[in-house]
Formats: structure tokens, C-alpha cells, sequence
């Protein structure tokens, strides 16, 4: 089967024609490295796809990167009208096999500003429908959007990643603090813990719960720096770096958690607003919901039980336990 849209085999190929390169700071904290690049006189940013350098992408497991695999398989091409993905062009180096990178258009005016104050409700309200816009496009899909396995996804950042990364000798960051968070949830959150951490060395019971619930084309990562409103009310969506076939809530919870305090309303009328999307998008939410939901929810603490740690066993965090209890009442 012959690849729906190209990938160059250099890198070289992808910036011929280049005549200005300007680093950037990467929002991120993965290692990638992001370029201005000024090509034919328009301006275009550059991210560069180092598995040798990028710790999420070593923990994603995927040739060339998740994104290239989904530019390769024509799927980026028919994301909803809903949605704007920038990249115009991926290449997945033949001599460096470790190295890709995809050119996109320069959007950096359309994305959420990285400060401390909650987006506003418009903004919000828009993520969460155009999320579903996503969600309801791939919905039981046939295509192939099995990239980034569900375990894999769960375990980004687990104690098996970090271990991986110190093993390295990896300096950065995130894996650092998810070898320290793991162990400090044990000691300010015993009852969550006690739920989430076998689940996040092993997370086959959520995996195999969630089976029986409709699956979709989900993101991995909705957070508000790979986010952004165009000047005709879109969303930018950047970063595909761990997509694939999975629980639409799975999405929605990993909003929830991780940009929990730029939230302008409470969890729950985010979660209204999200399946109100889907309903009327003709989606019937009775029969699955509330367990998919709790599952989801129940996977967010998985993948972001280390970092709610950090910050005590404050109001957030027991929101997180609460829901954690829930979900495990559903495992079987």
C-alpha cells in the first residue's frame, strides 16, 4: 500500500530552500527543538523529532514519531473541519533513522498565551466541542489510527519511563520528577495511591474495562500549549506525539488534569459541555458513558498521579482520589 501522503527522506529535503533559521524556545519540557525557518519568503516553524534527544518520543515507541505515522497514513489530512493542524510537509531522515521533523505553518499569534490566568469560558467551550468534532470524525473507526498502544499511552509517564530514562543517564526534567512524584503520592495520598500505582506498572485491567466502551481517534495530549483559536474561531492543534485508537473521555480527562488550574469553570461543567458536543453531534452517550468517564477519569490520576502530588493533598487532589474510587468499582 502506497504511503496516502509522502514523507521526504532527509531532513535536508524538508528545508531546501530555507534562507533564515532562528531557534526557538520550545514550550514543551520533551527536548524537542523547535526552528524558524524562512522559505520562498513565507515563514514556517520547524520541530524537529530526535528520538535520541526527546524522552516522549523514546516512551511513544514509534518510528519517526507518532506524527509522521499519522501524516504518512493520510489521517492528519482529514481531521474535522473544526480543527487546523499547521504541518505542511514531514520528513523521517533515511540516514539518521532516530531524526524526523515536520515543517508547519508559523501559527504562534493563534496560541493560548503561556501565562497563569484561567482561558475564558468561549475559548473553553470551544476546545471541549471541537474535541468531540474530533472524536465523532473517527468514531469506531476502521481507518488505521492504532499508533500509540493505550498501555504505551498510560504508561508515558510512569516509573517504567523514568527508569528508562535514568538507565540513559537522561537529565531532563519531567522524567526526574515522575521518579520523585510516584513515591511522594504514597505518602500524601495513600488511598489514591493504593489504587493508581499498581495500575501504573501494569494498567491491563483499566485497558481491558475501557474495551468494552466505544473507541476512537484520541489526541493524548490537549493541553493548552499545543492549543490555539484561529481568526475564523478553529482550533490549532499541534503535537501529535501520542495518538491512536482509544476512549474518547480518555481526551477530555487528560484536559481536565492537566491544565487544571487555567480552567475557567469546574470539571464538571467541562465534562457537560464535552458530551453535549457529542449528543449533538449524533452521538448516543446512555449506553457507555458514565462508565467510560469513570474509567477515564480513573486514568488520568494513572498518568498524572505523580504530579497532583507535588502540590499536597489540597482540594485538587482529592477531586482526583474521589474520582479514582469510582473508576475502580468499574475495573474488573
Amino acid at each position: 500500500m502506497s504511503d496516502a501522503y509522502p514523507v521526504l527522506d532527509s531532513v535536508d529535503a524538508l528545508l531546501e530552500g530555507a534562507t533564515e533559521r532562528t531557534a526557538l524556545e520550545a514550550p514543551g519540557k520533551s527536548g524537542a527543538v523547535l526552528e524558524r525557518v524562512l522559505i520562498d519568503g513565507t515563514s514556517y516553524v520547524v520541530k524537529y523529532l530526535d528520538h535520541d534527544g526527546d524522552w516522549s518520543l523514546r516512551a511513544a515507541g514509534v518510528p519517526g514519531s507518532s506524527t509522521v505515522a499519522l501524516w504518512r497514513r493520510g489521517i492528519l489530512a482529514d481531521l474535522p473541519d473544526e480543527i487546523v493542524q499547521p504541518i505542511v510537509a514531514v520528513a523521517h531522515d533515511r540516514a539518521r533513522p532516530a531524526l524526523a521533523a515536520v515543517l508547519m505553518h508559523d501559527v504562534g499569534d493563534t496560541l493560548v498565551p503561556a501565562v497563569d490566568e484561567p482561558i475564558t469560558v468561549e475559548q473553553n467551550d470551544r476546545f471541549l466541542d471541537h474535541m468531540a468534532a474530533i472524536h465523532v470524525a473517527f468514531w469506531e473507526s476502521d481507518r488505521d489510527i492504532d499508533v500509540v498502544s493505550p498501555t504505551d499511552r498510560y504508561l508515558e509517564l510512569s516509573p517504567r519511563m523514568a527508569a528508562a530514562e535514568a538507565a540513559l543517564g537522561s537529565d531532563h526534567l519531567v522524567p526526574r520528577l515522575v521518579a520523585q512524584g510516584w513515591p511522594l503520592l504514597e505518602t500524601v495520598a495513600p488511598k489514591a495511591a493504593a489504587i493508581v500505582v499498581p495500575l501504573v506498572h501494569d494498567p491491563a485491567a483499566l485497558i481491558d474495562a475501557l474495551a468494552a466502551t466505544p473507541a476512537t481517534l484520541v489526541h493524548g495530549n490537549w493541553k493548552l500549549d499545543n492549543l490555539g483559536t484561529d481568526n475564523e474561531g478553529r482550533t490549532v492543534l499541534l503535537d501529535w506525539e501520542t495518538p491512536g485508537r482509544g476512549a474518547a473521555a480518555a481526551d477530555l480527562a487528560w484536559y481536565l488534569a492537566i491544565n487544571c488550574r487555567r480552567l475557567p469553570v469546574s470539571k464538571e461543567q467541562a465534562i457537560a459541555t464535552y458530551r453535549a458536543a457529542l449528543e449533538r453531534r449524533g452521538i448516543d452517550t446512555a449506553p457507555w458513558w458514565d462508565k467510560q468517564l469513570a474509567l477515564c477519569l480513573l486514568g488520568a490520576l494513572v498518568q498524572f498521579g505523580w504530579e497532583k502530588a507535588f502540590s499536597g493533598y489540597d482540594d485538587e487532589l482529592v477531586w482526583w482520589e474521589e474520582r479514582a474510587v469510582e473508576g475502580a468499582a468499574l475495573l474488573a
